[in-house]
């Protein structure tokens, strides 16, 4: 099975500390490596490296090589300008493709956290099994949820079709965005729903057909690229034809719209986790409700439910703190309630053209 790792967001909920030039899955956000690089440990002990891809913004190709050796220069795709998960996902389809059109491939995140590693490389070898029996399809996988979430998407199953050493395969209902918290309770409840990572597998030339079918204007674009994949022509073909795609999310393009009798459902506890703003690393990292999580100089008295991170030599201290969100960098000190933090993104959008610009 191929691998495709998406490491390209910006990464605006996590700011101070990811930026546009360092983004959050190249910092160190959780210990000592990068959320990028522990996603490449995690894949490790069960797959080949030579069959994972990586896809990322051109802007860091003299980077990331550096940043993870493991994965051959040739198994990075460079996009040449932002254009949304859409596009990206649907370039990774054509360069892979080019040589493993039926090969299943699974897509991945980069910004996540994963505690059962095990598991994690299990299901996806499961899911793995499920394509290459049917590879007009797609699985995708579900984290079974801890609580009524309401800042993820949720996935609706329905009847089990299947089963793989335990493990229940379900047919595919829908996928609800951003739920109230009235309708979280209640898809936490009905225990006929699970959290969406975006994680899938697939195989290429399945993907493309949907691109075909319901973004034809960006299928006409991708394989265009593809045919030109390993020639001299493939960098300038690339930044002809990239940058004139349309930005939209891949939900909204393609995965709304294929018909569900073409998608499978793996639940599973996989102990993940979304890092990408700093309340849902928080809730990633705290052993127990409403514990402190700290990094850094910290002292922190008569407080709780607080992340206090502080990436500088300065001691940070803190006294009857509630809820709160501390972030200590050498340039930024970002200070807000938990509840607050949706706001950080729009914070960072109002900073840009502004002498402050080069703080995003």
């Amino acid at each position: 099975m191929n691998i495709a790792i998406f490491a390209g967001g910006a990464g605006t909920r996590l700011w101070p500390l990811s930026r546009k030039n360092t983004p959050k899955q190249f910092e160190k956000i959780i210990g000592d490596k990068s959320t990028l690089q522990l996603v490449i440990d995690r894949l490790v002990l069960d797959f080949n490296l030579n069959n994972v891809y990586v896809s990322t913004g051109k802007k860091f190709k003299d980077f990331i090589a550096s940043h993870i050796p493991q994965i051959p220069k040739k198994n990075f795709i460079f996009e040449p300008e932002s254009r949304d998960v859409g596009p990206a996902v649907g370039l990774s389809m054509a360069v892979v493709g080019h040589k493993h059109p039926d090969t299943p491939i699974a897509i991945l995140w980069s910004d996540h956290t994963v505690k059962k590693e095990r598991r994690f490389r299990e299901v996806l070898m499961w899911a793995e099994k499920i394509i290459s029996k049917n590879p007009n399809s797609l699985v995708l996988i579900g984290q079974r949820a801890r609580f009524a979430n309401q800042n993820l998407g949720w996935i609706e199953f329905g009847k089990q079709i299947g089963k793989i050493r335990g493990t229940k395969i379900y047919s595919f209902k829908r996928i609800v965005y951003r739920p109230t918290l009235e309708q979280a309770e209640e898809f936490f409840r009905s225990r006929t729903f699970a959290w969406n990572p975006g994680y899938f597998v697939t195989t290429p030339r399945f993907l493309l057909s949907q691109y075909k079918k319901f973004a034809p204007e960006i299928y006409e674009g991708l394989i265009k690229i593809q045919k030109a994949v390993e020639r001299k022509s493939f960098e300038k073909t690339l930044e002809e034809i990239y940058p004139k795609f349309e930005k939209v999310s891949f939900d909204n393009a393609i995965l709304e719209r294929i018909d569900p009798k073409h998608i499978s459902v793996i639940a599973a506890d996989l102990g993940w986790s979304d890092i990408g703003a700093w309340e849902a690393l928080k809730e990633a990292l705290e052993v127990k409700s409403e514990e402190n999580v700290t990094r850094g100089k910290i002292l922190i008295n008569d407080s709780s439910d607080n992340l206090v991170f502080n990436f500088t030599d300065q001691l940070a201290v803190g006294i009857d703190l509630e809820g709160m969100i501390v972030i200590n960098t050498d340039d930024v000190l970002l200070v807000c309630r938990k509840s607050s933090a949706p706001k950080i993104k729009k914070i960072v959008e109002s900073l840009s053209g502004t002498p402050n610009d080069h703080l995003t």
